[in-house]
């Protein structure tokens, strides 16, 4: 019986990789596991209990003894830390500025990649994120790396952040993005780069369904095909 493989796709804020990492996990009938969400759940855990983000101590202890769950099929994935439903919440944009502080965290990162591979270990699943083929899961069966010009990034978040709602400029957006894209790529922790095994994939002109067709004929040529029932996987980050 062919084995559950593990596909993982890293790439810049606004590439895409999410609604991409969705729709790739219904297609193969996987788990859908949005590590973003879990450095989201975790910022959110630390603004609430007055952790500053700058204690690089605390918030790796936070790490270690904190329990986030993912659970649902890829379209409607809930996101949980000690229990408590956050899935909303962690949308907030205050949250994704301390996710991405605390994301440069070494302690943080090393606690949030054990409870991944946890999560992961028994295949069947996509995952996406900034360090999914290069550190999380290096041995992964089909890695891509998802790209697209700034601005086309850029003005992605922003249709995001005005249907949310939330009125900020493009400009403002897109000075964010660049900031996070530096964050991103200099921090010692794990930075943002393309495993040299993956697929580069600019999806600047393709529509989402080109995306996730072309990663499917790629999938298709390296792996063999099976679909299982989603469950739900949880782990404790610890050293």
């Amino acid at each position: 019986m062919p084995r559950r493989g593990i596909i993982a796709i890293d790439g810049p804020a606004g590439s895409g990789k999410s609604t991409v990492g969705r729709l790739l996990a219904q297609r193969l009938g996987y788990l859908y596991l949005d590590t973003g969400a879990m450095y989201r759940a975790l910022a959110w855990k630390a603004l609430r209990a007055g952790v500053p983000l700058e204690d690089a101590e605390a918030l790796t202890r936070l790490a270690q003894t904190s329990r986030i769950t993912l659970s649902g099929d890829p379209e409607h994935l809930r996101v949980a830390i000690d229990g408590q439903e956050v899935t909303e919440a962690i949308r907030a944009p205050e949250i994704s500025r301390a996710a991405s502080i605390i994301a440069t965290l070494e302690g943080v990162r090393r606690a949030i990649v054990a409870a991944q591979r946890e999560m992961g270990r028994d295949g069947g699943v996509v995952l996406e994120g900034r360090d999914t083929g290069t550190v999380v899961f290096p041995d992964a069966d089909v890695k891509f790396f998802l790209d697209a010009r700034p601005e086309v990034r850029a003005r992605r978040r922003w249709a995001q952040e005005r249907a949310q709602g939330r009125e900020v400029s493009f400009e403002e957006t897109l000075r964010e993005t660049l900031e996070r894209d530096r964050r991103d790529q200099e921090r010692s922790a794990s930075p943002l780069r393309q495993a040299e095994d993956a697929v580069y994939l600019d999806s600047s002109d393709m529509s989402i369904e080109q995306v996730v067709e072309r990663m499917l004929e790629i999938i298709r040529q390296r792996l063999p095909m099976k679909t299982s029932a989603n469950r739900e996987r949880e782990a404790r980050p610890s050293e």
